[in-house]
């Protein structure tokens, strides 16, 4: 191939990594130690519903076969999840975290800014998590919006979808049940709702994120996590 071929596909490789970036958040990170996949989380995550446009949103829908292609592609060798969220749609979040964690693709997530609601799921999916000193967890029981009809039945669905969300969070994570329940119903912290706001080291006390970091502990992790899987198959 010619020089100036070789550099035509090159330019038209970084546009089309370019329009990557600007459509779903995803980007591919090639020179580097180990080919990582950067994937980002921000805004509320857009579920069954089109949110309006002046929202900042994640949609599942490109989120799913993302995740699918990443997981299947023998190129890539690690995820990293950045989050910055304020919520969204609990059971398209929710679907999220259970396939990050059923990956067998080294994962690591990093809460910067914040993780509100549904981000906590996707915060503790990755097999390890990291949180920036001031960056904060948003804890609060399910809410719906809309009408709601209120009968038995519908507190029963809301009981469920909450028991979902706290075994998932005590499952991937070190916090108890009776903490993170705690965190929940606390109603002496927010103004107009009952709930937490826990910054990032208290957050690594209780045992919801693993660790404090940034991004270049973040990496580090992830380039750990990949060379002693790729040693434990040499072995």
């Amino acid at each position: 191939m010619s020089d100036e071929h070789k550099g035509g596909a090159a330019a038209e490789e970084l546009l089309d990594e370019a329009e990557l970036i600007r459509e779903s958040g995803r980007a591919v990170t090639r020179n580097s130690r180990h080919l990582i996949h950067c994937l980002s989380v921000i805004g509320q995550i857009e579920g069954h519903y089109v949110l309006a446009e002046q929202n900042k949103t994640t949609k599942y829908e490109h989120i799913i076969p993302a995740l699918v292609a990443i997981e299947q592609d023998r190129s890539v060798e690690g995820l990293l999840i950045i989050l910055n969220t304020v919520g969204g749609d609990v059971e398209a979040g929710l679907a999220l975290a259970e396939l990050i964690a059923g990956m067998k693709t080294p994962t690591v997530s990093l809460v910067v800014g914040g993780g509100h609601s549904i981000g906590v799921p996707l915060a503790v999916s990755a097999k390890r998590s990291f949180i920036v000193p001031t960056a904060s967890m948003t804890i609060h029981p399910v809410r719906m919006n809309g009408t709601v009809l209120g009968v038995p039945q519908t507190l029963s669905y809301f009981d469920k979808m909450q028991d979902r969300i706290v075994r998932f969070v005590t499952q991937n994570s070190r916090i108890t049940e009776k903490d993170f329940r705690t965190l929940l119903m606390n109603t002496e912290e927010l103004v107009l709702d009952v709930g937490s706001v826990v910054e990032g080291e208290k957050a690594v006390e209780l045992g919801l994120i693993d660790s404090i970091g940034s991004l270049g502990e973040a990496m580090d992790c992830l380039y750990n996590m990949i060379e002693n899987t790729e040693k434990r198959y040499a072995d």
